[in-house]
């Protein structure tokens, strides 16, 4: 059983800045969204906390998130680098108005889901499914996963054996969870 979590909003996300790598932290409406999801988390997993670890992204938001989930439950954390934002390299940090004004026709020919595979120095799609692959294939107990939107839409696309767009296009919430268990993927939402 898996319980895959997105952190909170952040600034960056209220600005439409890509993080990728770099970081912004929870707005408090982050800090309310990781509040409500360590809530559900709780009713969840009720009882069976302690065969549960917490495995995080070492990034800010995450680990912001995490301890807001730890507060509420309490359960080991480890960081795990696997469960990191995708890096869309030196596109790291910008809006895609900032993208387009510096990097003139690097977008042309995307979509709203595939932009950041297009940066000439990040991270290619190939690599974070490796990432992804790896993480899975590593997880031995109950596990609540923090991550972030790119990789956790990959996370839950390699899981459920998606096509690359199928994968790309699922929805990124930040108030609520998912639950991988037994080749299935639901939703929880506050």
């Amino acid at each position: 059983m898996i319980y895959l979590v997105r952190h909170g909003e952040t600034i960056w996300n209220t600005l439409g800045r890509y993080q990728g790598v770099k970081d912004s932290p929870l707005t408090s409406q982050g800090v309310r969204q990781a509040n409500d999801v360590a809530m559900l988390l709780q009713r969840e997993i009720a009882g069976s906390e302690g065969s549960f670890e917490l495995s995080v992204s070492p990034l800010g938001r995450t680990q912001q998130t995490a301890a807001i989930l730890q507060s509420v439950l309490p359960i080991n954390k480890s960081d795990d680098e696997r469960l990191i934002e995708v890096s869309a390299g030196s596109w790291d940090g910008l809006t895609t108005f900032e993208i387009e004004n510096e990097f003139p026709g690097m977008l042309r020919e995307t979509t709203p889901y595939d932009w950041y595979f297009k940066s000439p120095d990040g991270e290619s799609l190939d690599q974070a499914c490796h990432r992804a692959r790896a993480w899975l294939a590593n997880v031995r107990k109950p596990t609540i996963a923090v991550s972030h939107g790119l990789f956790g839409r990959i996370l839950r696309g390699i899981y459920l054996d998606m096509s690359v767009r199928e994968m790309l296009e699922l929805a990124v919430p930040q108030d609520g969870f998912f639950a991988l268990d037994e080749g299935h993927v639901r939703a929880v939402f506050c």
